[in-house]
């Protein structure tokens, strides 16, 4: 239920887009407003963004930010056809603009109609800079029945397209196709759909359109049959002409064509209503044998996303010479965000995001100070500085981009949590020739496929994956299990693309109280592994086994040491690991706290039983030894300038890894290490993976493992050439951290180590 309070909001929400459609109605000012135009212009994230210019009197010109509010930035964004204003921001925030400072000192109630009808200095009056010139962010949302009134007499093409909404109305042959590329375009104005004439049209407006909806690129369309559609339908075609350049990122960054004359029946006689026919990326394209792709891979090798929670979004990740870098901020902006997108096969940006919006990455920062023409095929044609001199992570560039509405959405719900982002999952399927909706049998269900579900939604990252949700009271008549045997890789936009049983189910527990759940979170934790510390402290030491007990009883040990003497030596290859949370979300163990389990030889407990998994491989990737590292204390042993500590282990504190912590297991703790005493010498790689079960979610798996190249010659270790790969790559696709110059450790005894590096 609703509280009175949360009722009366409502009303008033909904009272003031009444006023707001009522006053759109009413286009009269009282006599002597002044007769005003605005846009938002500049170094735009958004489209619905930017700086604000006026054209009074034929000439445009700015507003300074002098006693500027959100009440005159409230006054902005309705006048431009947005609900209301977001935020506003002095100091030239999307660049100086140029020509005459229009506005000083504006002093607005909030109520007007117009900015012209706000207090100030006059037209003209102004003591600012351009320095000083002002913008606003507004609401995404447009005023319900917005109509575009143009007050210039002429210069109409200096003005950026104003509509409600725009949609792809397919013809009757194409309404079932998905996604759907084809069909008339049409523009909401006045709370009526209208076509636009197609006589000065162009390809670039075509791609614009395409990018929008989700589409890189687009193409000819059969004119014969929608030549003959047109004839039979009556047309009500939009008073203004398009002219798009080809690198907006929408419609609303488009300027208007000429005005349309509208003669009825005679209007755009020598012409017909646009159509697009837009090009799917690879992921989203249709095959007659597969259906859709199993799984989104990137179409150019040397670009990546990474830490998004939905398909189309992340940290811009570049490749150069075989390292994985991050792209830094200072002039990011929508052209460069958009040919991001298109590069990857998806449409235009919907937000160029900076500051490590979507999580801090490793590494070098390769790309400072990005300029685009918003043509360019990849991001490496882009124009950029090479020296990030004063780049870090915390400015780290990422992208939203539109992609094609595929309808994932409808075939997938949450039934029964407390909120939207928890529940049982549910899923439509075919039984007996018709839709129902039932439940996924629980078996192996995990963490992956939970990530699967929250993205298939857009609810972000998967928090939890449960196997029984006798807590979430479903829909009765969706008790029965229609999805079994599911294993997902975590890259499949779907539950559907997942591996599982098709027709022939397989659930022993049956569905109800024992099927899949899920809680999803729009941000996650995101563990990295420092590679170069991993190379620079690496070393071999002979222990005695009369000291190894407590770390044999917890398995550290190589399965030779159960017969081995107490005075006999073990050869264990040590290192430290140090452990950073790049994520949005602090990283907590699975477990609470009730439910630790307490090591008595060691006198400590463990909140994960398995943390890390240590392996050395041969160089076919043959398991020749391993190890492994319990959480017993998950804590922030250092933290980036300005972050304070929030985990600590002592007195049975509570565990965890803080956004820009790290934690830090030293080479000279127990188990830290791999024991190599059955080793023979040889070339090897090292390998150390973090979470590897998956128990806690995590915003991007792929940089959970690293690897070494690795030398022993039955004395001494050289360690080198240590990197973070992707969980499904191999040696040759890592990118290199230090050079490929050995690092050399020598075999030490109990009581005295080095450390050694690059």
């Amino acid at each position: 239920m609703l509280s009175p309070c949360s009722l009366l909001c409502r009303l008033a929400t909904l009272l003031c887009v009444w006023a707001l459609c009522q006053a759109q109605l009413d286009t009269k000012l009282p006599p002597g407003t002044p007769i005003i135009q605005l846009r938002l212009a500049g170094d735009k994230h958004k489209h619905y963004e930017g700086r604000v210019e006026v054209n009074y009197n034929g000439e445009w010109g700015t507003v300074c930010d002098d006693d500027f509010s959100i009440h005159a930035a409230n006054v902005v964004c309705r006048e431009l056809g947005y609900v209301e204003a977001v935020s506003w921001s002095p100091s030239s925030k999307y660049g100086k603009g140029e020509g005459r400072i229009w506005l000083d000192n504006v002093h607005c109630s909030g109520l007007e109609r117009t900015l012209a009808q706000c207090e100030s200095n006059g037209f003209g009056v102004s003591d600012c800079k351009h320095s000083e010139d002002v913008g606003v962010v507004c609401s995404q949302r447009r005023i319900p029945g917005f109509k575009f009134i143009s007050t210039l007499t002429d210069n109409v093409e200096s003005l950026n397209v104003q509509v409600e909404d725009v949609r792809i109305r397919a013809i009757s042959s194409q309404r079932k196709r998905v996604p759907m590329t084809e069909g008339y375009l049409e523009v909401k104005d006045g709370g009526k759909w209208r076509q636009i004439c197609d006589l000065e049209w162009t390809e670039m407006n075509s791609r614009v359109i395409c990018g929008m909806y989700g589409f890189p690129g687009e193409k000819r369309y059969n004119t014969k049959v929608y030549n003959l559609l047109s004839k039979r339908r009556k047309k009500n075609y939009w008073g203004f002409g398009v002219n798009c350049t080809g690198n907006e990122a929408s419609l609303h960054g488009c300027k208007l064509g000429h005005k349309v004359e509208l003669r009825r029946n005679a209007t755009c006689d020598k012409g017909l209503p646009v159509v697009v026919n837009c090009v799917p990326g690879r992921a989203f394209a249709p095959s007659h044998a597969q259906g859709f792709s199993k799984a989104y891979k990137v179409e150019q090798p040397l670009v990546r996303l990474r830490g998004g929670a939905n398909i189309g979004e992340g940290r811009v990740e570049v490749l150069k010479n075989g390292e994985w870098g991050t792209v830094c901020d200072d002039s990011w902006n929508l052209k460069a965000a958009t040919v991001v997108c298109r590069e990857l096969g998806f449409g235009s940006a919907k937000e160029a995001l900076a500051g490590g919006k979507l999580g801090q990455g490793m590494g070098p920062v390769h790309m400072n100070e990005v300029k685009c023409s918003g043509f360019e095929k990849s991001l490496t044609e882009c124009y950029f500085n090479r020296d990030a001199l004063g780049c870090s992570h915390e400015e780290d560039a990422a992208v939203r981009c539109n992609v094609p509405a595929m309808g994932f959405q409808n075939r997938l719900r949450l039934s029964g949590g407390r909120n939207p982002f928890e529940g049982r999952v549910e899923v439509l399927a075919e039984k007996n020739g018709s839709l129902v909706w039932g439940t996924v049998c629980s078996d192996s269900w995990g963490t992956i496929e939970a990530t699967v579900v929250c993205r298939q939604l857009g609810l972000g990252f998967a928090n939890n994956a449960f196997q029984e949700t006798w807590y979430w009271p479903g829909d009765v008549s969706a008790d029965d299990v229609v999805m079994s045997g599911v294993r997902c890789s975590g890259t499949e936009m779907t539950l559907a693309q997942c591996l599982h049983h098709g027709k022939h189910l397989d659930c022993p527990r049956g569905g109800g109280r024992f099927a899949a759940g899920v809680s999803c979170s729009e941000t996650a934790p995101d563990l990295v592994l420092n590679a170069q510390v991993v190379e620079h402290t690496t070393y071999l030491e002979d222990r005695p086994m009369y000291i190894l007990q407590c770390a044999n009883e917890e398995h550290c040990l190589s399965s030779s040491a159960a017969a081995a003497t107490s005075s006999s030596y073990r050869r264990l290859l040590r290192f430290s690991s140090q452990i950073h949370n790049n994520g949005l979300t602090d990283f907590r163990p699975r477990a609470a706290h009730h439910s630790w389990i307490w090591h008595e030889c060691h006198r400590h407990y463990h909140s994960m039983e398995v943390f890390t998994h240590y392996d050395l491989l041969s160089l076919n990737g043959t398991k020749v030894a391993e190890g492994h590292k319990a959480s017993f204390c998950l804590e922030d042993t250092q933290c980036e300038e300005g972050i304070e500590k929030r985990y600590e282990c002592a007195n049975f504190g509570q565990q965890g890894i803080t956004v820009g912590c790290w934690d830090t297991y030293r080479h000279d703790i127990d188990c830290q290490w791999i024991d190599v005493t059955d080793v023979v010498p040889g070339d090897y790689i090292f390998q150390v993976v973090i979470n590897p079960n998956f128990e806690v979610a995590e915003s991007d798996y792929t940089n959970n493992v690293m690897k070494c190249r690795c030398r022993y010659d039955g004395h001494r270790i050289w360690m080198y050439n240590c990197y973070i790969a992707s969980t499904d790559g191999n040696y040759t696709t890592g990118a290199s951290v230090c050079d490929a110059s050995p690092t050399l450790s020598v075999t030490l005894s109990i009581y005295v180590w080095t450390h050694s590096g690059c």
